[in-house]
């Protein structure tokens, strides 16, 4: 046949459509007995394939099952390996503001599958009160920091400790000199005002360490640098620390969270760049929250021949800084010595005053003041909200009210009425007294000497650590960078976190917790984060010893238990306050075990 205009048409063939017919056929029936072979009894030969492969020893109805794994050890030049500030991968990065320090986390074809092991001799550490003063030497095994700073009574290396005399670069005669000195200048500092504080360039934490005793709760802050291990040495003692550094990327932590922050000599080039990095310190300041400096330039007049430098540099160098202070609406509130104290603004009356053509200029609104995660810097301060008076520190409720106070922010997390945003914090606070009653039941540790370090890994408004509040440790609350962020409630009722997506590894050493909470977080997260490697990450900050205490859907609990045994843990699955079976609480210990690894991997 052809068409109207000559060319041929190509008709079906009739012999291959046939043979089509008879293949389909054919599919559908070997479809219908492979399907008979799946669903028939445990005889099955595809069923007893499937179940080989997967290898497991809990086969529990409803559960995520997880193929047995063991994990090897990593070699002992891994011993203080952190992941995302790995010196080994400086070289990768930039010397400019210090690029090479802020957090660069290694690709996921890169990650480590090994258990990083403690240093020989390693023993359970002293207890608080007492660690705040001395240290086991081989936990910590640093000789530079002790050569270097000895002169300044950082520390002391006596036989097979390490002693904490308190003393700092500008406060070689002890810290407690140097803190009652700052409360005269502070009165605020004695009556429950100021309660949370930063400390950048922190040392061995000594100040948050002896603030402990004054209720005021101290964040510690250093970088990986050449002062091996700060941040470890600090959380060896008990004291609250991450690894961090102001460098081209705003801190973790919202804005106006803090009621103070301190700087000791702590070699922060304040005045260059712009100023950026005070343009930081005003962000996360909260309103009327106070500034201390102490060490250069403070104190030119008598100092300055201490300093390698002249009283003209040194004085034009105060002059750019109080100009560059004044410029962002800090006024200068006291001074002594050593020490001098600026406060930020209590309301907008002076951002709405500054000139046109002020440096630094106001950020706009293109950047949320709280973005804290990977976000770079600017060159712009953060005005606060005007509608948050009650986030004022003079306007805030003193500590310890504070703590069950409801925070104005808790509003903004959830673009709720002030009326529902307090029945939900209230319920969140009543939730977790009564869970915290039952984990004392489940783990008789919590609540004694021998849980000091805690961190809740996904917390919400920090109801966890306001329940063990009365009780003899700290919490760390994390707050998903990836979820809701409800940090600035955290930092309103007092008590201190960050931000983190545990995606990636945590700003810390290993062996820094006594004990990691976690509450549906693989429920939450398992589509984003491989269980495998938040699980590694958890085993890597954990003392030996301590415990993770992780409330999970019963779907997730035993594949958690299957991995947790590859890492050497011990696992109890337990029952919930509400003894109910879609949710269990899985408490695991880590052992206390000893290379055999004498290699690297």
């Amino acid at each position: 046949m052809k068409h109207k205009d000559g060319k041929p048409i190509n008709l079906p063939n009739k012999n291959r459509t046939l043979t089509f017919v008879v293949t389909l056929i054919a599919l559908c029936g070997l479809s219908f007995y492979l399907g008979g072979i799946f669903c028939s009894g445990k005889d099955g030969v595809v069923v007893k394939t499937i179940q080989k492969a997967l290898d497991t020893p809990m086969q529990t109805s409803g559960s995520l099952l997880m193929r047995t794994i063991t994990f090897p050890e990593c070699g002992l030049d891994y011993q203080d390996y952190t992941p995302c500030t790995d010196p080994k991968r400086w070289r990768k990065y930039g010397l400019y503001r210090l690029t090479l320090l802020e957090r660069h986390c290694p690709p996921i074809f890169e990650r480590k599958e090994c258990l990083v092991p403690p240093p020989d001799g390693y023993k359970p550490p002293i207890r608080w009160p007492k660690s705040r003063d001395e240290c086991w030497y081989r936990n910590v095994p640093y000789d530079w920091i002790n050569k270097q700073k000895s002169n300044q009574h950082w520390l002391i290396k006596e036989g097979e400790k390490f002693l904490f005399p308190g003393g700092g670069t500008m406060f070689p005669n002890g810290v407690g000199e140097y803190v009652d000195m700052m409360q005269e200048l502070i009165p605020e500092m004695k009556d429950g005002t100021v309660r949370t504080a930063i400390d950048t360039g922190c040392g061995v934490a000594s100040w948050g360490g002896d603030l402990l005793d004054r209720g005021i709760l101290t964040v510690s802050l250093a970088p990986r640098d050449n002062h091996e291990a700060q941040v470890q040495f600090a959380l060896e003692r008990g004291i609250p620390a991450i690894l961090g550094v102001i460098s081209t990327q705003r801190l973790p932590f919202p804005s106006n969270s803090f009621d103070m922050a301190h700087c000791s000599r702590c070699l922060i080039p304040w005045t260059e760049f712009g100023g950026i990095y005070l343009m930081e310190i005003h962000r996360i300041l909260r309103p009327g929250g106070f500034w201390v400096l102490s060490g250069p330039p403070v104190n030119y007049e008598h100092r300055w021949r201490g300093w390698n430098t002249t009283a003209e540099e040194q004085k034009s160098d105060y002059n750019k800084l109080q100009n560059l202070l004044t410029s962002m609406c800090f006024k200068l509130y006291n001074k002594k010595e050593d020490i001098a104290v600026w406060q930020k603004a209590k309301d907008n009356s002076c951002y709405d005053k500054l000139p046109k053509g002020n440096y630094p200029p106001k950020c706009d609104d293109s950047i949320d003041p709280d973005s804290a995660w990977y976000t770079p810097l600017r060159p712009c301060f953060v005005v606060p909200d005007p509608k948050h008076k009650k986030s004022v520190l003079t306007y805030m409720p003193k500590w310890p009210e504070r703590l069950h106070a409801t925070p104005e922010r808790i509003a903004v997390a959830h673009g709720a009425s002030t009326s529902a945003s307090i029945s939900t914090f209230n319920h969140d606070d009543g939730k977790w007294k009564k869970r915290i009653q039952h984990y004392k039941k489940l783990l008789p540790e919590l609540g004694t000497d021998k849980i000091r370090n805690v961190m809740d890994m996904n917390t919400v408004y920090g109801a966890f650590a306001a329940a063990l509040i009365n009780d003899p440790l700290w919490v760390m609350n994390v707050v998903s960078s990836y979820g809701l962020n409800t940090l600035p409630v955290v930092y309103d009722r007092g008590l201190i976190g960050t931000l983190h997506d545990w995606c990636e590894a945590f700003s810390t050493y290993p062996r820094t917790y006594d004990l990691l909470h976690l509450d549906g977080y693989f429920s939450a997260e398992n589509h984003r984060c491989e269980m495998k490697y938040v699980l590694l990450e958890m085993d890597r900050i954990l003392r030996p010893g301590g415990h993770a205490l992780i409330r999970e859907s019963s779907y997730f609990v035993d594949a958690i238990a299957t991995v947790g045994k590859g890492m050497r843990w011990i696992c109890r699955k337990e029952t919930t306050e509400y003894g109910v079976d879609k949710e269990k609480v899985l408490i695991c210990q880590k052992k206390l075990w000893h290379s055999s690894n004498k290699g690297s991997r």
